[in-house]
């Protein structure tokens, strides 16, 4: 089924971005000063506050905010951290960056994150932390992971890259990790074109993470432009991932925005269930009982009774004019971790792997377009059905 003319490009992901931020940005250009200032003071303030988390500290990406949280936590060259394979492969790459050994858990098939007894596989004698991924926005059992990980002393960190707006237990993702590290990239619900924070429950931590994001400086500037009184003095060595006052200008836009965003994604994932259910052989991926996620990525699983697999279903997607992607790919599959694979491999990884796709969810998809892209599903099946029939 190939697009007509009136039939637009429907992208898997659209930036929810407006008139606000644009105006937000201005205010700030205006103000003269748009370096790491008073805007990004708020933004953390008022982002702790819908996460409930006690201290936050802005920084430029998500990839920075979890190598932070790793260094505060503790973890020195040499350490193991456990971490799972289906994950962007920016987390087992800040695990590396501080001179750690990533070890790879599995995860569970139908949540795609890992759980206690995963981690607990994993564990060796000097693992010192745990990191753990709320995969596409599906919130992680964090106190299933902790009853493995707490007799013995062992941090774990929350990956929240895609969580924003995910619920565990009935408060934010992240509000009971001792350590969550965020993303706001243009690929993120919440997103501020590049970005990512780090909150904690540890005021040390987060003093030390604001200072290491400056180069581990103990004086820094202000918003006014100028150094504080004291020359400043560098302790250790540190970082330059700051966040902009330009980029805060647009997360605080954004997260007040956050419950509108997260209304229609949900009801746009609630739509794709319901209609879909009866298709043999595709599986959405649904809340956990513990938690609700935010549809960041709304994976499918394509089963052995759908009559396509995972790479036929995109293309046959594609010649409707429907943009979909293959789920996250393995990290323990890429040329840097593949000699760290388990002997037992990672089943449920592989599982997901190489048999999910993400379909569009965004704020500017139309009911109609999502009509079409359930009716390209469905008539796919219909169609190989129907001739495989004739064929007989």
């Amino acid at each position: 089924m190939r697009p007509t003319v009136a039939e637009s490009q429907i992208e898997v992901l659209v930036p929810c971005l407006g008139p606000q931020e644009a105006e937000a940005v201005a205010r700030v250009v205006a103000a003269g000063w748009i370096a790491e200032g008073r805007v990004v003071a708020r933004f953390e303030e008022e982002f702790a506050r819908v996460m409930r988390a006690p201290y936050a500290a802005a920084v430029s990406s998500g990839s920075a905010a979890l190598q932070l949280a790793l260094v505060v936590a503790g973890v020195r060259p040499g350490d193991d951290v456990v971490v799972p394979s289906l994950a962007f492969i920016a987390t087992v790459n800040a695990v590396r960056h501080v001179g750690a050994t990533p070890v790879f858990a599995d995860v569970n098939p139908y949540t795609g994150t890992v759980t206690g007894a995963t981690v607990d596989r994993a564990l060796t004698p000097t693992t010192t932390a745990v990191v753990v991924v709320d995969h596409a926005g599906v919130p992680v059992d964090l106190d299933d992971i902790r009853s493995v990980t707490d007799p013995f002393g062992i941090v774990v960190i929350e990956d929240a890259a895609c969580a924003a707006g995910s619920t565990y237990r009935a408060q934010p993702v992240g509000a009971t990790a001792e350590l969550t590290a965020w993303s706001f990239s243009d690929r993120s619900i919440l997103t501020t074109g590049e970005g990512g924070m780090l909150t904690t429950t540890h005021a040390r931590w987060a003093a030390r993470a604001k200072r290491l994001r400056e180069h581990a400086a103990d004086a820094a500037s202000g918003g006014d432009g100028l150094l504080l009184p004291r020359a400043e003095e560098y302790a250790e060595v540190g970082w330059d991932c700051r966040m902009t006052d330009l980029q805060a200008a647009v997360g605080l836009v954004q997260l007040a925005r956050l419950p509108e965003i997260l209304r229609r994604r949900r009801e746009i994932a609630d739509r794709y269930r319901r209609e879909l259910a009866g298709v043999a052989g595709l599986r959405l991926v649904a809340d956990p009982a513990w938690g609700e996620g935010n549809a960041h990525d709304l994976w499918v699983e394509v089963g052995g009774e759908y009559p396509l697999d995972r790479d036929r279903v995109i293309e046959a997607l594609r010649e409707a004019g429907v943009s979909a992607r293959r789920g996250t790919r393995a990290a323990h599959r890429q040329a840097p971790y593949r000699s760290l694979t388990p002997p037992e491999g990672l089943p449920g990884t592989a599982r997901l792997t190489d048999g999910t796709l993400v379909l569009p969810v965004h704020h500017a998809l139309t009911d109609a377009e999502q009509g079409r892209i359930i009716a390209t599903l469905v008539q796919a099946q219909r169609a190989v059905v129907t001739a495989a029939e004739i064929g007989h």
